[in-house]
């Protein structure tokens, strides 16, 4: 067999250990929030059924879905009449499962199968991979890790304005400064109805969604291919240019859409959320109403949140809202729900990039021990027991070797400390440990070297 050039998948990446060490930072930090706030542990599996996930994240997402092939030959079935067909008919014959796109709607049919032996309001959190065959770029990764907290059984509003509440202190927390967008899609459905589309606005939710990525003019014009009139068109231009404080925007859209019934409900509830986000604590500068916010996915029926980092390029890192039907979809009907979503990987290039990273996110073994002599492993080894039972992350370098390979090896590895223990260090009880950072080198008892290590 001929030598093949190890090489990743596009939009995937590995993490070594110092990238591990930061991940899990982020992860301790966000579950430690979710936790507080009442949300309990969650996981599905990486595979559902197709069945499941088509059909929930707009047409373009379900084009986004890997999708996995039938085990076997999963061809011997086909005639040529199912190749005519075209791939997407193809592809549901000779695939039946895929891997999960978001935590959502995995969450949806969890709760849905599990209905009868959960209490309501149900709080989870969920800390998982999901996969999205999307063009890799830059902060847009085809495998990345979402955290999700979502609740439940109730339409009560405070769940948004813990949302909120939640997403400052996580990253607050993480030393990231943010800002969190607002919009309702009951408002996006009154606009569409004020500008003489009403029905569309789906059409109009996926346009605007891409207003970061492809501005206001190639919106205009992906909204007029899709049918929307030159004069709906006309009257949707004040949205693109809407400025001024939460209070101005909010009295504009009562008087742009009080002939829709929607709308007006949709302007109700974002002001309440604001109302409540604010007895929560949420700092005012933090939270702004973008009404040209729609977030792309199709299940979204009440408030929509995104989170920008400020300081970087990089899209939200952040995103999520309220669903009111998505159980209805596996024979549940009547369970509204809300939650939210971090993106892990960006928010670690965030961090990376602006040097957020506290020391000891990336601190692993701390004390290396000697091993020159192998007849004095036996005296050793003890000693490297003792300090782990006292909660020190230390190890012993596995060859008898020179001790200046030794310590190359600790100082290669940023382990900032290194204990040398011979014969004489073990008759007089008095350790030699060396400072790698300072260079500095001073004979200690054991227990001076568990007060410097600790």
């Amino acid at each position: 067999m001929s030598k093949q050039k190890p090489s990743l998948a596009r939009g995937t990446r590995d993490f070594g250990p110092e990238k591990m060490a930061k991940r899990n930072y982020i992860f301790s930090t966000i579950k430690s929030v979710f936790q507080k706030f009442g949300f309990e542990p969650l996981e599905t599996p990486a595979i559902e059924n197709l069945s499941v996930l088509m059909g929930k994240y707009g047409e373009e997402g379900d084009q986004l879905l890997f999708k996995i092939l039938n085990s076997g030959n999963f061809s011997e079935k086909l005639a040529q009449v199912d190749l005519d067909e075209g791939y997407k008919n193809l592809t549901m014959k000779v695939s039946e499962k895929g891997l999960r796109y978001d935590l959502t709607v995995p969450f949806a049919r969890f709760v849905a199968m599990n209905r009868n032996d959960l209490v309501f309001p149900f709080k989870r959190y969920q800390i998982q991979p999901v996969w999205r065959a999307d063009r890799p770029q830059r902060g847009r990764y085809r495998e990345f890790y979402q955290c999700d907290a979502d609740v439940v059984g109730t339409n009560s509003l405070i769940c948004e304005a813990e949302i909120i509440a939640i997403l400052q202190e996580i990253l607050t927390n993480l030393g990231i400064d943010f800002i969190v967008k607002i919009n309702n899609r009951k408002i996006l459905t009154g606009i569409s109805e004020a500008i003489g589309a009403a029905g569309q606005e789906s059409t109009l939710a996926i346009a605007i969604d891409k207003l970061d990525k492809i501005g206001k003019e190639a919106v205009l014009l992906e909204l007029k291919e899709r049918g929307f009139s030159d004069e709906s068109l006309q009257k949707i231009e004040p949205i693109f240019s809407l400025s001024g404080s939460d209070v101005e925007k909010l009295d504009f859209l009562k008087t742009f859409l009080k002939n829709s019934q929607t709308g007006q409900i949709g302007v109700e509830e974002l002001e309440k959320v604001l109302e409540l986000s604010k007895a929560y604590g949420a700092e005012n500068e933090k939270v702004e109403i973008d009404i040209t916010l729609a977030r792309g996915l199709s299940y979204y029926t009440g408030a929509i949140f995104e989170v920008k980092a400020n300081g970087v390029q990089m899209g939200s890192i952040s995103g999520g809202g309220r669903y009111d039907n998505l159980t209805d979809l596996f024979g549940l009907p009547g369970v509204s729900g809300v939650g939210i979503s971090l993106g892990v990987d960006r928010i670690y290039d965030v961090l990376d990039e602006l040097n957020l990273y506290p020391d000891f996110a990336a601190e692993g073994t701390k004390v290396v021990i000697s091993n020159f002599d192998k007849i004095l492993l036996p005296k050793i080894l003890p000693i490297l027991a003792e300090l782990r039972m006292n909660n020190i992350k230390s190890e012993i370098y596995p060859d008898s070797t020179k001790l200046g390979k030794q310590i190359e090896y600790a100082s290669k590895k940023k382990i900032p400390y290194f204990l040398i223990i011979g014969e004489e260090e073990i008759e007089n009880q008095l350790f030699s440990m060396k400072n790698l950072i300072t260079g500095e080198q001073v004979k200690m008892s054991f227990d001076e070297i568990l007060v410097e290590l600790k």
